[in-house]
């Protein structure tokens, strides 16, 4: 298995090849989780993206890395499985995602995957000024702009892969 170290440095190439600007953002890990991360670094959910591994229930298995901001859910009962052609999909556990990219949860980033594994980025990502993605490892993000995702091999831009998530009002107190 690769050390994080190994992953970073393949994260940091990756970026390099794309050609575009990105910056390294450091981490605490203990605070590489989306929620965590935003409060604490001051950065939007809508400026923040999450790469989420999905396993297509077929025969071998299908995997596919969905991009989506923070600010959104992934479909994955609609839009995802039915893309894949199966007929369930699921996330992908901790160990499978660990197994299929080399990197933890709160650290996946489609710089440095395999490059067997597509990459599905929602519409509403590539409409964003910047977006920060995990970097790897739970103790780096990658803060780029969204041109950035489509100088990756094996990508494809989706319309319709996340849905809004509703939050709820704060009440204000009487």
């Amino acid at each position: 298995m690769l050390r994080m170290s190994d992953i970073e440095a393949q994260v940091r190439r990756a970026l390099d090849l794309t050609g575009t600007e990105s910056e390294i953002v450091p981490c605490d890990p203990a605070l590489a989780d989306t929620a965590a991360f935003c409060q604490a670094y001051g950065y939007s959910l809508d400026e923040s993206a999450n790469t989420i591994v999905v396993a297509g229930k077929s025969d071998p298995p299908r995997l596919v890395a969905c991009i989506v901001l923070a600010s959104t859910r992934l479909d994955v009962n609609g839009a995802v499985r039915r893309r894949m052609g199966v007929r369930k999909a699921s996330f992908a556990s901790a160990d499978d995602t660990m197994a299929a990219t080399g990197m933890a949860i709160g650290g996946v980033t489609p710089f440095a995957l395999p490059p067997e594994l597509e990459i599905w980025v929602d519409g509403e990502v590539m409409r964003r000024e910047r977006v920060i993605l995990g970097g790897g490892s739970r103790s780096m993000k990658v803060l780029t702009v969204p041109a950035t995702l489509q100088a990756l091999p094996n990508v494809t831009v989706v319309e319709g892969l996340a849905v809004p998530v509703v939050r709820a009002a704060p009440v204000s107190p009487e």
